[in-house]
Protein backbone atom coordinates (compact mmCIF):
# COMPACT_ATOMS: atom_id res chain seq x y z
CA UNK A 1 0.00 0.00 0.00
CA UNK A 2 1.42 3.74 -0.24
CA UNK A 3 2.24 5.66 2.43
CA UNK A 4 0.19 9.50 2.72
CA UNK A 5 2.64 12.48 2.88
CA UNK A 6 1.93 14.04 6.53
CA UNK A 7 3.16 17.18 5.45
CA UNK A 8 3.27 20.90 6.83
CA UNK A 9 0.41 21.61 4.30
CA UNK A 10 -1.89 18.07 4.55
CA UNK A 11 -5.32 18.72 5.85
CA UNK A 12 -5.29 22.54 5.22
CA UNK A 13 -7.48 22.20 1.94
CA UNK A 14 -10.27 23.93 3.52
CA UNK A 15 -8.12 26.48 5.39
CA UNK A 16 -5.97 27.48 2.72
CA UNK A 17 -8.03 28.09 0.31
CA UNK A 18 -8.55 31.55 -0.91
CA UNK A 19 -11.81 32.69 -2.14
CA UNK A 20 -13.46 33.10 -5.56
CA UNK A 21 -12.78 37.19 -5.79
CA UNK A 22 -9.30 37.16 -3.99
CA UNK A 23 -7.72 34.42 -6.53
CA UNK A 24 -4.85 35.46 -8.84
CA UNK A 25 -1.58 37.72 -7.86
CA UNK A 26 -1.89 39.37 -4.41
CA UNK A 27 -1.40 43.52 -4.87
CA UNK A 28 2.45 44.21 -4.18
CA UNK A 29 0.78 46.83 -0.78
CA UNK A 30 0.77 43.55 0.75
CA UNK A 31 4.31 42.85 0.63
CA UNK A 32 5.56 46.53 1.29
CA UNK A 33 3.60 46.71 4.26
CA UNK A 34 5.05 48.13 7.55
CA UNK A 35 4.79 47.14 11.14
CA UNK A 36 5.81 48.43 14.57
CA UNK A 37 6.48 47.38 17.47
CA UNK A 38 3.54 46.71 19.93
CA UNK A 39 0.76 46.82 17.19
CA UNK A 40 -1.73 43.58 16.81
CA UNK A 41 -1.95 41.71 13.98
CA UNK A 42 -4.30 39.10 12.93
CA UNK A 43 -2.47 35.94 11.02
CA UNK A 44 -3.80 35.23 7.48
CA UNK A 45 -1.80 33.49 5.68
CA UNK A 46 -1.70 34.21 1.79
CA UNK A 47 -1.60 30.55 0.22
CA UNK A 48 -0.16 31.83 -2.85
CA UNK A 49 3.59 32.76 -1.24
CA UNK A 50 4.88 29.93 0.82
CA UNK A 51 7.89 31.33 1.46
CA UNK A 52 8.03 33.28 5.04
CA UNK A 53 4.67 31.59 5.75
CA UNK A 54 3.43 30.22 9.27
CA UNK A 55 2.17 27.26 10.30
CA UNK A 56 -1.19 26.48 9.61
CA UNK A 57 -2.60 25.84 13.36
CA UNK A 58 -1.58 29.88 13.62
CA UNK A 59 -3.95 31.19 11.12
CA UNK A 60 -6.73 33.14 12.00
CA UNK A 61 -4.80 33.76 15.05
CA UNK A 62 -4.38 37.54 16.94
CA UNK A 63 -1.04 38.25 18.00
CA UNK A 64 1.54 41.54 19.11
CA UNK A 65 4.34 42.18 16.78
CA UNK A 66 7.33 41.84 19.47
CA UNK A 67 10.66 42.80 16.56
CA UNK A 68 11.73 41.95 12.99
CA UNK A 69 14.13 39.73 11.69
CA UNK A 70 15.31 40.76 7.99
CA UNK A 71 11.58 41.19 6.44
CA UNK A 72 10.46 39.24 8.12
CA UNK A 73 8.52 39.90 11.49
CA UNK A 74 8.29 38.20 15.05
CA UNK A 75 4.68 38.27 16.40
CA UNK A 76 4.14 36.91 19.81
CA UNK A 77 0.73 34.78 20.66
CA UNK A 78 -0.36 33.25 23.68
CA UNK A 79 -1.51 29.54 22.70
CA UNK A 80 -3.21 28.08 25.92
CA UNK A 81 -1.15 28.86 28.42
CA UNK A 82 2.23 28.98 26.30
CA UNK A 83 3.92 32.28 24.83
CA UNK A 84 4.80 31.45 21.18
CA UNK A 85 6.78 33.57 18.55
CA UNK A 86 6.06 33.25 14.66
CA UNK A 87 8.61 34.74 12.61
CA UNK A 88 6.42 35.02 9.59
CA UNK A 89 6.34 37.67 6.66
CA UNK A 90 3.97 40.96 6.37
CA UNK A 91 2.12 39.14 3.17
CA UNK A 92 0.98 36.82 5.60
CA UNK A 93 -0.04 39.84 8.66
CA UNK A 94 -2.95 42.01 8.61
CA UNK A 95 -3.30 45.15 11.02
CA UNK A 96 -6.50 44.48 13.85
Amino acid sequence: MARRSHGLRSKSRLKLRRHPRERGLSPISKIMQEFKEGDRVHITIDSSLHKGQPHPRFHGRTGVVTGKRGRAYIVTISDGNKIKEIITYPEHLKLQ
